[in-house]
């Protein structure tokens, strides 16, 4: 398998429809990618721009087909690194948790909880394990331009500031909470919830790829005494109202990453393989290996 090279941008990028179409995009060609774990959600469109490799996979597939539980996220990751990405943008709907965050603004999480119980959360097992530090999932370096790019697209954009995380819930789905749980994830001090960032975030450590979340606001939960219960109407509503503005702050972060030289993360995150596998050379399963070539060719090459 062919090493990624990280001296350039490749910007993978999973989100839902219409991030897709951006005017401007070079050469787009929509390409099939086998993986070891399965089919991604769907084919991945590579283009460029401005210099800038892109490669957008519909996290739910074209149309939406796919529900959050049903994601093989495996197969999505190992994906877009056997495509060559550096680095991945999620682009995803959530609901807030707290009254400073309103429908149709933008929050970069910093920090997630995993409430899933149905998905494959890890590349390793029986014949190769490693355990992958998480403490910190998401790539600052990654947000803060993503950030930067959203607040210049025009958006009301919240960060983290000084030791306060910006914390992003995952739940199962595909309902969305009960009043009881919106309320106790406030509680635990969650600000957003929703239901596709993780294992994705988790995988993507894995597969040594910086990792951040656009989390679009659009809508209350359901804890808010003044608003109404969460619907699939209310939500389409807001996403479509957010979908300029999130295609804006896109094209605003390739035009940065295009006059910006890339070099390694500063947290490291494209070595965090180096101190994670614990399984001796001589006992790891060569079927799991093989399987491992995209994710963790990089490390199982030079034992």
């Amino acid at each position: 398998m062919k090493q990624t090279d990280n001296t350039r941008w490749t910007l993978g990028i999973l989100g839902g429809s219409g991030l897709y179409d951006l005017e401007g995009l070079e050469n787009p060609e929509w390409v099939s990618v086998s993986t070891p774990w399965g089919a991604p959600s769907d084919d991945i469109l590579f283009a460029e721009m401005n210099g800038v490799r892109l490669r957008f996979l519909p996290r739910h597939g074209r149309g939406h087909a796919i529900s959050p539980s049903d994601v093989n996220y495996r197969a999505n990751i190992d994906a877009l690194k056997r495509s060559g990405c550096t680095d991945i943008l999620s682009i995803s709907a959530v609901g807030s948790l707290q009254e400073a965050y309103a429908p149709g603004e933008f929050v970069m999480v910093n920090q997630l909880v995993d409430r899933t119980f149905k998905r494959e959360t890890s590349f390793f097992g029986k014949g190769c394990v490693a355990h992958v530090s998480v403490a910190d999932p998401i790539c600052a370096r990654l947000s803060d331009l993503a950030g930067d790019a959203a607040k210049a697209a025009g958006a009301v954009v919240h960060r983290p500031e000084g030791r306060k995380a910006l914390t992003y819930i995952a739940i199962e789905g595909p309902q969305f909470s009960t009043k009881s749980e919106s309320h106790i994830y406030r509680q635990w001090g969650c600000d957003v919830i929703g239901m596709t960032n993780m294992p994705e975030a988790k995988l993507a450590r894995e597969a040594e790829l910086p990792y951040a979340t656009i989390a679009m606001v659009t809508d209350f939960d359901c804890w808010h005494e003044a608003h109404g219960n969460v619907d699939v109407a209310s939500v389409i509503a807001v996403m479509q109202k957010n979908s300029a503005t999130a295609k804006a702050a896109v094209l605003n972060l390739i035009h940065t990453l295009a006059q910006t030289p890339r070099t390694t993360s500063p947290q490291g995150i494209e070595t965090n393989l180096d101190v994670a596998i614990i399984t001796a050379p001589e006992t790891r399963d060569p079927k799991r290996m093989a399987m491992l070539d995209a994710i963790a060719g990089r490390v199982l090459a030079n034992p």
